[in-house]
């Protein structure tokens, strides 16, 4: 007999070996928690750990780097985390010469980031290990509902104030 949930619709029994969701199955935060976990374990996989690259570290890279110039502040702001944290993870890729920092030469109290050489290659190499990964991993969605998905956690993501 199926299930019903709160609205009395008919829901999916969970697969073999898994809890039941019950009123957790349409809370969107709950999905994007649970995506997240799968997301995570392809980045380590395809990248975190062949490239000695954390998540954190691999984002703020690939924002840097589409974005050159920008500021810690920016980054910060982008990011939704403090200043203090920003300075650590950027000190963090400075340190393994991944990013340099440049003095504004109207402002010298702001710096401007910048990806080395040697940044822009390991961005570009987990990029595309990831996409591949994501690609073969996430093979029960068809090209149209990947692009789907992409857009709309997107349009999730930009309605934070």
């Amino acid at each position: 007999m199926a299930r019903k949930n709160e609205d009395g619709q008919a829901s999916t029994p969970a697969p073999e070996g898994r809890m039941e969701e019950a009123v957790l199955h349409d809370l969107v935060g709950y999905q994007l928690a649970q995506a997240q976990i799968a997301a995570l374990a392809i980045f380590y996989a395809a990248a975190g750990r062949p490239l000695e690259l954390r998540h954190v570290e691999y984002t703020v890279l690939a924002l840097i780097k589409e974005n050159p110039a920008c500021t810690p502040a920016r980054l910060a702001k982008e990011l939704a985390v403090t200043a203090g944290n920003i300075t650590m993870w950027v000190d963090k890729l400075v340190l393994r010469e991944l990013v340099r920092r440049e003095t504004s030469a109207v402002d010298r109290r702001v710096q401007h980031l910048y990806v080395t050489e040697k940044g822009e290659s390991l961005v570009v190499a987990a990029t595309r290990q990831l996409l591949d990964a994501e690609r073969k991993r996430l093979d029960t969605l068809s090209p149209a509902e990947r692009a789907m998905l992409v857009e709309l956690l997107h349009k999730v993501a930009q309605s934070r104030d």
